[in-house]
């Protein structure tokens, strides 16, 4: 533990490596609030998770929809303009949100707000991940600052929604989805006054694909694999606000939501520190594959105990498999295309989450908590077995001679 410790001190004692950190940390605490707090706030005001669960799910397929969008503009244009459209309208449409199921506008106008707020989603994480490709060259380095980034992530799905299951057991739902639109102004704000846009290196000009990055097969596997990953954490987003509620304590949910992120911030930390042999796309396969046993878990046994370990066991598993594939996306994008390419990473992430929030609204108010797990178990290990089969050192190198 000294010798990992001690990689890290040395790693964030680097040029602009703990200012960007820092920054990258208190600027994306809405990734950790805006999600939890707009389902409790819909499941009251909409009148149940099916519902609530579809909105929110539009709210992610339409941010990932747009993703690539704003990542093409950056590469082209630079980050600024971005971020100050992105940064007025989506806290505008979550305002939307807010206002037209409070007032019963009905399900359709709720659903169009969340999904404007959506398109308009901030590209801080994406342009936060471009910066640590451009900041470093060995893949080694790469994998340390995707860990790190990794667990800054998970510290912002730790404390957020700790900080939402508070406002909700001392004051409401409609209050805590009120903070987390607050927040969402607010880190706009810092993110551009901070100076860390200066990190931002815009890619070399030349001739583009319409495709972009998306010409790249190898690419194509990565975010099968990842779009398949993404769709467990949206079961899981809303398999654990679900338990809560069936077992009369709402606030629960944001405290099993917030022991998932301190076991990913606990494994993020081991891995990133450790040098490992094997090869970065193994990494991948085999931590999704361990993934599957705690979701498996989860459909066998769900005393309070028993599920809170395995959800901390659980996450200690997200923020490897989030660094492993954040390493492949940096080594296969072509520069010229990396926000780009990083924003059709969110878009798989995102979109899978949407899905497997939708798909888990749906199955806990259709046949339950236990077989909504299993289905996360079921699918984490098929994408852990397709990783290992499509990404394996053989496959690359196979895939780098024919190109």
């Amino acid at each position: 533990m000294k010798q990992i410790a001690r990689k890290y001190v040395e790693f964030v004692r680097q040029p602009d490596v703990a200012r960007l950190l820092f920054i990258a940390l208190l600027t994306r605490m809405p990734i950790g609030m805006v999600g939890f707090s707009m389902l409790m706030y819909l499941r009251e005001s909409l009148g149940n998770f099916a519902l609530a669960g579809s909105v929110v799910g539009m709210n992610l397929i339409a941010l990932a929809a747009a993703a690539p969008v704003q990542g093409r503009l950056i590469d082209r244009f630079g980050p600024r303009r971005p971020l100050l459209v992105t940064g007025t309208v989506q806290p505008l449409a979550l305002v939307g949100v807010l206002v037209s199921a409070s007032s019963g506008a009905g399900y359709w106008t709720v659903a169009f707000f969340a999904a404007l707020a959506g398109m308009f989603a901030s590209p801080i994480t994406t342009l936060t991940r471009t910066m640590w490709r451009h900041r470093f060259e060995r893949e080694d380095d790469r994998r340390t600052a995707f860990a790190l980034d990794a667990i800054a992530i998970e510290v912002n799905f730790t404390l957020g929604p700790t900080i939402i299951a508070a406002l909700l057991a001392w004051v409401n739902a409609r209050t805590a989805f009120a903070v987390a639109i607050a927040v969402v102004l607010a880190c706009v704000v810092i993110y551009m006054g901070s100076g860390v846009l200066a990190l931002y290196r815009k890619t070399e000009a030349g001739e583009r694909h319409l495709l972009g990055p998306l010409t790249e097969p190898r690419l194509w596997l990565v975010f099968v694999v990842t779009a398949g990953l993404a769709v467990c954490f949206g079961l899981l987003e809303v398999g654990y606000p679900a338990y809560a509620t069936f077992m009369l304590a709402p606030a629960l949910g944001g405290l099993l939501l917030a022991v998932n992120s301190v076991g990913s911030v606990i494994g993020g930390a081991i891995y990133g520190g450790m040098h490992f042999r094997m090869p970065v796309e193994r990494q991948l396969a085999c931590t999704m594959g361990l993934m599957a046993i705690p979701l498996c878990v989860h459909a066998l046994v769900q005393t309070p105990t028993v599920f809170t370990v395995t959800a901390l066991v659980a996450g200690g598993l997200i923020a490897p498999s989030i660094a492993a594939q954040s390493v492949l996306v940096s080594r296969f994008a072509p520069s010229k295309y990396a926000t780009e390419a990083f924003t059709w990473s969110s878009t798989f992430i995102v979109s899978g989450i949407g899905a497997g929030m939708a798909l888990g609204g749906a199955m806990v108010e259709t046949v339950g908590l236990r077989p909504t797990f299993a289905a996360g178990a079921a699918i984490m290990a098929t994408m852990a077995v397709f990783a290992l089969l499509t990404l394996s050192p053989r496959a690359a190198r196979e895939a780098r001679a024919n190109d």
